[in-house]
């Protein structure tokens, strides 16, 4: 069956919007992620136990469960558990990829800390300066430069699990171009949403690869 100048708008037109969606997902989630996942590290690395280990074993929760199911939770559970209702899908998504993202990040911060030798906060008290000071001026260049490559990983999986936004029926750009199967009977928009991860993973693997190049201070 010929494919006509109007059957590429349509799918150009749907495609943009479930595109748009899956950015949203993506910005949003590095937005609230990367800082909460900072905070999270910290309270994970304290030495107050009340503190240090309810957030290990919640940590542990949200790695050892599929994101899939931690979908499913926030979004059907307040209505089911507590009979009020619950959020939207798109809060839902963004509040479940939040958490989930945090935690992952916040275990490649603490393994960035913790690389650093302590000499070097011997070093800082040396020169007079305080722990929050010896960090941010000292340590965290370092740290930046150790959780880079297991960042950038976790960041291009992140592109790659927006595509779980439908299984709340979250419109996004999967779910726009398996459409135009049910309803068309076409297969080829389906891997143009192929080609939208591959370049975007692409540009990301790039921009990464220019990051860490950036980073070779200490070698």
């Amino acid at each position: 069956m010929s494919i006509t100048l109007n059957d590429l708008i349509l799918v150009g037109t749907k495609l943009a919007e479930g595109f748009n969606v899956t950015l949203q997902i993506f910005a949003l989630t590095l937005l609230f992620a990367l800082p909460l996942g900072l905070i999270i590290s910290f309270g994970s690395m304290s030495k107050i136990a009340i503190i240090k280990y309810p957030i290990k074993l919640f940590i542990w929760i949200i790695r050892g469960t599929p994101l899939m199911l931690q979908l499913l939770v926030v979004y059907y559970g307040p209505s089911i558990l507590f009979g009020v209702k619950g959020l939207s899908n798109f809060p839902a998504v963004i509040i479940t990829f939040v958490i989930n993202y945090a935690c992952y990040f916040s275990e490649i911060y603490r393994g960035g800390i913790e690389s650093v030798p302590k000499g070097q906060y011997e070093a800082g008290q040396v020169l007079g300066l305080k722990k929050s000071q010896t960090f941010f001026r000292i340590v965290l260049l370092q740290v930046v430069k150790h959780i880079v490559p297991p960042m950038s990983n976790e960041i291009i999986t992140l592109v790659k699990d927006t595509s779980l936004a439908r299984t709340i029926m979250l419109y996004e750009v999967i779910w726009a171009g398996q459409k135009f199967i049910t309803s068309r009977g076409w297969l080829w928009p389906l891997f143009a949403t192929a080609v939208f991860y591959l370049l975007f993973c692409g540009i990301l693997t790039l921009l990464f690869g220019y990051i860490e190049k950036k980073l070779d201070y200490f070698n």
